[in-house]
């Protein structure tokens, strides 16, 4: 190669540089011309609202409780605490206003009979809550659901510090008590996430919550009214309600919804269903209606047998009585543990009622002249109404494993109704029999009650009768209902024990595809020997035959040769 072609080629190497230079000088520039237009497209959007925002952080989803399906949230008792503590502050909103109604009668100038809807209006709207909400638990992702529920009640429990007039009072307690059904949808959810063998005792958590919430909220409202003003009660609820948004955001899980293509109105109509097909269903509800009225009757008249001769008690020194709800408190849950979860849940029904029945007629006719006997019918009755509660709400839970939002919903409306028959019944008998009469009433209940639990044996699955004998423990202690092993519900995670059965379990199916393997191994050898075999035998046959067509050596082949010659 010439100096003259080496510098051609240089030239051209150069120039070949140099528009390689120019094109990387223009991609950045290019680059830049682009993302300038992609900030301009930007700045041209406009920014989310203030209400947008504010609807991003509200159902943002802390990393700590997203939902893995591979891997669900372990239901520790740090979670059944705090289903308890937001059930027991949100019920207790229905409650504030029960010792305080003559306090609110004399600011709002009205009399006792216009202040006394105010209780009766809350009671409606929770119940109107609990039908129309409460099944969209089964509908809709439970942490949405609830954190809404719950902001909206806080919100609106403002105007109640806030209003002058007691038909805007009563307004806002309606609105609030149709959103105060928070506690039943956390009975559901608990009822998916713990184990059977362990449903009771956390069931029994939250239900002693709840209590805590209606005796707390007499106690409180009636101590802070007496020293301050009504509307300071108002305010520690809206900070309550509040504190239990911020602890449900930061820790409750993002559980998914269980029926994701459920109709709303079917699924109302399924409720009726439910009580057509499950017979356990419509006893535990019938148990509940007769065994319900004896606790509101209790308590409704409770206040009027202590402010009478011989006691004379103050409204403070009544207010007291509540604390005896903390000892059944501490009591239910190792009762549960202990019993509920190891015996049938019909055996603990019949338990909780014998208590109940025992602190009824010590009360009733012992009450006049000593307040033990009071304090022992609160005591006994509470623990018992709470123990039956709770093993009926074991057993019934395991009907609808996809439903139990709707079964619960089903129990809670007949449970709501035997409150207000205690409550009207109650109030009616002791203006005309006294304490006695009323408490009478209460001992005719829980015979009934009791009548309503003969009728169907532990182990009966039709609607009357004894099949299958009478045994008080569990015939499978991992079931709720003693006798019916209950398939894992996803969103709970798998115990130690369900862990080893399953690994077990797997183990035992990859030795039977092993050995499975190795029978199926053996046979296609003994198939490809046999084939092996016929397929010597035929080449041997086929020699035999041909050696008689070959010519034969020695004398018989020289004389056979020469008979052809011949």
């Amino acid at each position: 190669m010439t100096t003259s072609q080496h510098q051609a080629s240089g030239a051209e190497k150069s120039a070949d540089s140099g528009e390689k230079k120019i094109e990387s000088q223009e991609h950045p520039l290019d680059s830049s011309n682009t993302s300038n237009d992609d900030i301009a497209k930007t700045d041209t959007e406009p920014a989310p609202s203030i209400w947008r925002r504010i609807s991003d952080t509200i159902y943002w989803v802390p990393p700590n409780c997203r939902w893995d399906p591979d891997e669900p949230p372990r239901f520790s008792m740090a979670l059944n605490i705090l289903f308890a503590f937001a059930g027991a502050f949100t019920v207790a909103n229905l409650y504030y206003n029960h010792p305080i109604l003559n306090i609110l009668a004399r600011d709002f100038n009205v009399s006792y009979d216009k202040v006394a809807q105010i209780p009766t209006l809350a009671q409606a709207g929770y119940a109107i809550g609990l039908f129309f909400l409460c099944p969209l638990g089964d509908l809709l992702k439970r942490r949405p659901f609830v954190l809404s529920l719950v902001l909206f009640t806080a919100t609106m429990s403002i105007g109640l510090c806030l209003t002058q007039s007691l038909e805007g009072f009563s307004t806002i307690q309606f609105i609030t008590g149709v959103t105060t059904v928070t506690p039943q949808l956390m009975l559901p959810l608990v009822g998916d996430l713990a184990p059977p063998n362990k449903r009771a005792a956390a069931l029994s958590v939250v239900v002693s919550g709840f209590v805590m919430g209606i005796l707390v909220a007499r106690l409180l409202s009636g101590i802070l009214t007496n020293y301050t003003s009504w509307r300071n009660v108002y305010w520690m609820s809206v900070g309550l309600q509040y504190t239990i948004f911020a602890s449900l955001w930061a820790f409750m899980p993002d559980y998914p919804s269980s029926n994701k293509r459920l109709n709303y109105f079917k699924m109302l109509w399924s409720m009726p269903v439910m009580m057509t097909k499950h017979p356990i269903l419509v006893q535990a509800c019938l148990i509940s209606l007769f065994t319900s009225a004896t606790f509101t009757s209790f308590w409704t008249v409770l206040t009027f047998l202590l402010a009478d001769a011989p006691y004379n008690y103050n409204s403070v020194t009544i207010g007291l009585f509540a604390l005896i709800g903390i000892g059944t408190m501490v009591c239910t849950p190792l009762y549960a543990r202990h019993i509920i979860d190891r015996f049938v849940p019909w055996f603990s029904v019949i338990l909780g009622m014998t208590w109940g029945l025992i602190g009824i007629c010590v009360g009733a006719y012992t009450g006049t002249f000593t307040v033990a006997g009071p304090i022992i019918q609160a005591f006994f009755l509470d623990l018992g109404m709470q123990t039956a509660q709770i093993a009926n709400r074991s057993s019934i839970y395991a009907v609808e494993p996809k439903g139990r939002n709707r079964v619960n919903t089903c129990f809670m409306v007949f449970t709501f109704f035997g409150q207000l028959m205690g409550t009207s019944v109650g109030a009616q008998l002791y203006a005309r029999g006294g304490w006695i009469g009323s408490q009478s009433f209460s001992v005719g209940c829980i015979g009934i009650a009791f009548l309503i639990t003969f009728a169907r044996g532990p182990f009966e699955k039709g609607w009357i009768g004894w099949t299958g004998g009478l045994h008080i423990r569990k015939k499978h202690i991992d079931s709720a209902d003693g006798h019916t092993a209950e398939a894992r519900n996803p969103l709970r995670r798998m115990t130690t024990k369900e862990k080893g059965a399953e690994a077990a379990k797997a183990a035992e199916s990859a030795d039977i595809e092993k050995n499975a393997m190795k029978e199926e191994d053996q046979r296609t050898a003994e198939r490809a020997m046999e084939d092996l075999g016929h397929s010597g035998n035929d080449d041997g046959k086929d020699i035999r035959d041909d050696s008689n067509a070959l010519p034969a050596s020695g004398e018989d082949g020289i004389a056979r040769s020469d008979k052809q010659h011949g």
